[in-house]
């Protein structure tokens, strides 16, 4: 394979070409944003994430702001989820912009020698000749490739354009401010949850004192405009409200939605779906940028095979992908059951109060860092 175009310049679409270039194959990476540019996101980047990012030398650059597990924060009781320890050394996440983020990995893929990467530009259809997919029709323009990959996202046009769109179940949707701490408040190195009747709130912590306060809400749970009902939960909590009494409020409130996608299939001849535009169950679990890296990884490893049919490669990949990813699905399934069944999760919780390893295993699959039926490390 000698050429391959790429659709969306986001995390899993910039790593791919990162991978892509350094392997020696030709690749044309299409963004219609035009970078830097901010995106309503958790980001927290999860241990398999950061380990995805080291493998690829790109860890330090990224930096970001670490933690070392998770805290749901109930309001008569607090637990604790720590990620294992590796080698001797803690497994760490990263909260990190996507404003940053996104950017660089962007920045890094336009200066890897074989990749032409274009922003600003709209990738509009597929070119789809004799069953398969050959190329793009880019700002009107016809361009063709080995391969076609589109990482364009949950609303992923090509995904829809390919006839692989589900209709979703469920329409969450997801808010998201930033604040700016003073210096006499210490980040902790913990990503809070707080999990409330109808929504759950996020606080991740980012470098440069600020701090991310994401909200994760079901659609009946809205009584009112979103600023100010945002504004009321956060108050809600004494702990979170007492954190940001003080700090400056650097970026408007942000909205995205729906918060799942899905995709009757990963791959058709010629094309391969990666990132979200694969499908994608929920943010609860906080998972979706390090599976864009690693399923990104796996791919480059096919795509680089040669005298593989391309009918065998793709369904060995879209097997590996399912299984690299499993484990985390399932929990994050479990999760929203029970974010929809408070007493069940006030339940469940209190009793993981009395095996506070055993929660610490499930924060620890989430974050790609163990198998759920193993207590080894995942990498």
């Amino acid at each position: 394979m000698s050429r391959v175009l790429i659709a969306g310049g986001g995390v899993g679409g910039a790593a791919l070409a990162i991978l892509l270039g350094r392997a020696g194959i030709e690749v044309e990476l299409f963004e219609r944003s035009i970078f830097p540019r901010d995106k309503p996101c958790g980001e927290g980047l999860m241990p398999a994430g950061v380990a995805a990012l080291e493998r690829m030398g790109l860890a330090a650059e990224v930096g970001g702001a670490p933690f070392y597990g998770v805290r749901y924060v109930f309001p008569k009781f607090t637990l604790e989820g720590r990620f294992p320890s590796s080698h001797g050394l803690p497994v760490e996440g990263r909260g990190q912009r996507r404003l940053y983020l996104d950017g660089m990995l962007f920045a890094e893929a336009s200066k890897t020698p074989g990749v032409d990467a274009h922003g600003g530009v709209t990738v509009e259809a597929p070119l789809i000749e004799n069953g398969r997919i050959t190329g793009l029709i880019v700002d009107g323009e016809e361009r063709r490739g080995d391969l076609v990959v589109a990482a364009d996202g949950l609303n992923s046009p090509i995904r829809k354009a390919l006839g692989l769109d589900v209709p979703l179940q469920r329409r969450r949707f997801g808010l998201r401010t930033h604040y700016r701490v003073k210096p006499s408040c210490e980040q902790p190195s913990w990503v809070d949850v707080f999990p409330r009747r109808g929504y759950e709130l996020y606080v991740t912590p980012l470098p440069d004192r600020e701090v991310l306060v994401a909200a994760l809400v079901e659609p009946d749970a809205l009584n009112g405009p979103a600023e100010s009902e945002f504004a009321r939960w956060v108050n809600l909590e004494p702990e979170l409200a007492e954190r940001i009494a003080d700090a400056d409020q650097i970026s408007a409130l942000a909205g995205c939605s729906p918060l799942e996608a899905r995709a009757s299939r990963g791959t058709v001849p010629g094309a391969v779906l990666l990132g979200d535009a694969a499908g994608f169950v929920d943010p609860i679990t906080g998972s979706g940028m390090a599976h864009a890296l690693v399923t990104a990884e796996l791919l480059s490893k096919y795509v680089t095979q040669k005298l593989i049919p391309e009918k065998i490669w793709m369904r060995k990949f879209e097997g590996e992908r399912y299984a690299m990813t499993r484990d985390s699905r399932i929990v994050t399934h479990a999760s929203l059951w029970l974010a929809r069944h408070p007493g069940w999760a006030a339940a469940a919780f209190q009793s993981m109060r009395a095996t506070p390893a055993l929660f610490s295993h499930f924060v620890s699959v989430c974050g790609g860092a163990r198998r759920l039926w193993s207590t080894q490390t995942a990498f």
